[in-house]
């Protein structure tokens, strides 16, 4: 499979440059298009490239690039289905996949494959389920997908019995067929990325939920209790179900009495966790049931989650300057994450908010402003910002760049205060991804001397 054929790889990025160097070196004639310049590309990765034989066109996406000779469309997941050279590709009668779905079909038959899906805390829970299985079994564990990982770009390393745990996102999942995972997790559902499924919230969902549908009798799928939308939309799946849940005894994870349990056996207590809020009580579950079905031991278990202090970027702490606390929640792109940030803190806080304008409305955040004594508004959407501050008497200070609302953060805050970078925004409008945004917040707090 995927062996001398022609393929166009649409896309570059990280999932784009991965699957045209493997089709490359097995042996495929590969093509890489990108609408961007080559000049913004990393100049190492299109050197490997060009030394594959992999041809390049860059700048444009040219209307005569595809045609029937063509074996396969393989694009990134961030393209959408409705780009014109996918709808060249569905005319022609040219299969069109992306990365995941690819690397899917190459997996060895002996490997498990974790899928790990979710609006919110799937990259929290990925991280930490990979940290806790690979503390107990080491190099047999991988980490792939969203994260940061492609999954083709392990697949030369695999070996018998080897666990794969996978973020996947709906961007992933808008083109599986035949993915299929030995265990599928989902965090939640919230609204989210709706750009990009034409503002239909069911078709969303939909999308995320393909990841569980080749799944039998003989795999597992762990849905959030307390999510009523995962409840629903999975409720007709064949494979085994497990709960894990922050608000009743179920059938798998569960609270009690400040502790978390699976059925009846007391795991640990909640006091052990480092990462702040409920949302990450209910990660750390998630991640302890899939735990229990490789037997991983509580003690273990145990030594990994007192050792987890977050993912970067996801409601990261910072440090503690002059007893202000700082949290850089740069990932928080949207208004539910942002909520759930709001909702970890019971500090007067000092938010950021904005970044990419995108008509979005802010109010859906007032019933979690009780402890917000200031707003930074930032980027192209600050004046909605400013609007939203001033309908909740709240300071509202906005500055086009985040370097300029920092200053006068430090001017304001105080001892005991938190300060949180969670913008409810893309960060597109400056920034070519949101982590670098994060990255200066973090550098800001660096300089405060």
């Amino acid at each position: 499979m995927f062996k001398d054929n022609k393929i166009l790889v649409l896309g570059m990025a990280r999932s784009g440059f991965a699957a045209a160097s493997f089709l490359a070196r097995v042996g495929n004639t590969v093509i890489l298009n990108d609408g961007s310049s080559i000049d913004k590309q990393d100049s190492k990765q299109i050197e490997e490239l060009k030394g594959l034989g992999v041809k390049l066109v860059f700048g444009e996406h040219p209307d005569d690039l595809l045609d029937k000779s063509f074996d396969y469309v393989v694009k990134n997941p961030g393209i959408r289905n409705d780009h014109k050279i996918i709808k060249q590709a569905q005319e022609l009668g040219i299969p069109v996949i992306n990365e995941a779905e690819m690397a899917y079909r190459l997996l060895p038959k002996d490997v498990c494959l974790i899928g790990i899906t979710g609006t919110n805390g799937k990259t929290t829970t990925t991280t930490l389920t990979y940290n806790i299985l690979h503390d107990f079994f080491g190099d047999r564990v991988h980490l792939a997908g969203n994260i940061g990982y492609p999954l083709i770009s392990i697949i030369d390393s695999l070996k018998k019995d080897d666990i794969i745990v996978m973020e996947v996102s709906c961007q992933q999942s808008v083109n599986f067929d035949k993915f299929h995972p030995h265990i599928a997790l989902v965090t939640n559902f919230s609204p989210a990325h709706l750009d990009f499924f034409n503002n239909s919230y069911d078709l969303y969902k939909e999308t995320k939920c393909k990841m569980f549908k080749n799944q039998d009798k003989d795999d597992i799928a762990i849905i959030n209790y307390d999510n009523s939308d995962a409840m629903e939309k999975l409720s007709h799946i064949k494979s085994q179900i497990k709960y894990f849940s922050s608000s009743k005894k179920v059938n798998g994870c569960y609270l009690k009495d400040n502790a978390i349990y699976y059925y009846d056996d007391k795991v640990i207590d909640t006091d052990v966790i480092k990462v702040p809020g409920i949302h990450n009580v209910q990660n750390v579950m998630a991640s302890i049931t899939i735990a229990k079905e490789f037997d991983v031991p509580n003690s273990s278990i145990s030594d990994t989650i007192s050792k987890f202090k977050g993912v970067e970027h996801r409601l990261e702490y910072v440090d503690t300057k002059k007893g202000v606390r700082f949290y850089n929640d740069t990932e928080a792109t949207n208004i539910k994450c942002t909520q759930i940030a709001l909702a970890s803190f019971s500090n007067p806080t000092i938010i950021v908010l904005g970044g990419l304008e995108r008509g979005q409305s802010f109010d859906d955040l007032t019933p979690y402003i009780k402890n917000v004594k200031a707003i930074i508004g930032i980027g192209q959407c600050r004046e909605r910002v400013r609007e939203f501050g001033e309908k909740n008497n709240i300071p509202t200070y906005i500055y086009e760049f985040l370097k300029d609302g920092f200053r006068k953060i430090t001017d304001i805050m105080e001892k005991g205060d938190v300060v949180l970078l969670s913008p409810a925004s893309a960060s597109w409008d400056q920034y070519k991804e949101c982590e670098i945004r994060g990255q200066e917040f973090k550098d800001l707090v660096k300089e405060i001397r």
